[in-house]
C-alpha cells in the first residue's frame, strides 16, 4: 500500500464498534499501546474491518486513517 501520509503505526483491531453512521475501530500498537479512529461506518464496512484484523493507523495532521492489505 503506497499512501502520501509518512507517520504508520501497524497494530491488530481489538474491538470494532459499529453505530448508525460512524464506526470506532480499537487498534492494539506497540506503543503507545492503543489508539482509537473513528471513521465511517460505510468505510469500516467496505474494509470487512473485524476483530483480530492487523491493520495500519495512518496519521495525517489531525486525523487517523484506517488502511488494510
Amino acid at each position: 500500500m503506497r499512501l502520501s501520509a509518512r507517520n504508520s503505526l501497524k497494530g491488530k483491531i481489538e474491538k470494532v464498534e459499529l453505530g448508525a453512521v460512524m464506526a470506532s475501530i480499537k487498534i492494539k500498537i506497540e506503543e503507545p499501546g492503543l489508539i482509537t479512529a473513528l471513521i465511517t461506518k460505510e468505510s469500516a464496512e467496505a474494509l470487512e474491518l473485524k476483530t483480530g484484523d492487523d491493520v495500519v493507523a495512518i496519521v495525517k495532521s489531525t486525523e487517523i486513517m484506517v488502511g488494510k492489505e
